[in-house]
């Protein structure tokens, strides 16, 4: 078998493995953020971390089978471990890159929900004053 079709199977493996792990972990720890985010709708909170999860596999998945084109020819075991250095650090990038801008945009509609609820008074009005007329 040519050491470039080895260096593509490692490959996808460790991508693969990463970009589930990953998915997992934000997945498990963003359901409870989220339903912070949602004032407790358990419910919403499930289906819009499902739809992360899948936009964020999509992404990534994507990605990952883009990068799996090589240049050159490997032909020898130190070329395998350049290869996968490089291509497995782009992908550890990206993931991180990713998992960034999620945390920044549930942050902002966080922060959105937080403003929102401070600007409701805490006791409704129970009155009204008629204006004077200044004599």
């Amino acid at each position: 078998m040519d050491l470039t079709v080895i260096a593509y199977v490692i490959y996808l493996l460790i991508s693969v493995a990463l970009t589930v792990w990953v998915a997992r972990t934000l997945s498990r720890n963003g359901r409870v953020f989220l339903e912070d985010v949602l004032h407790g709708n358990e419910k919403l909170a499930d289906a819009v971390n499902h739809l992360l999860v899948v936009g964020f596999y999509l992404v990534n998945l994507g990605f990952v089978a883009l990068y799996l084109n090589g240049h050159s020819t490997i032909e020898d075991a130190r070329g395998i471990f350049e290869a996968l250095s490089t291509k497995l650090g782009v992908v550890l990038l990206v993931l991180g890159v990713m998992h960034m801008g999620n945390v920044y945009v549930l942050n902002r509609i966080r922060r959105r929900g937080v403003m929102e609820r401070e600007q409701v008074p805490p006791v409704g009005p129970q009155g009204w004053v008629t204006p004077s007329t200044g004599a």
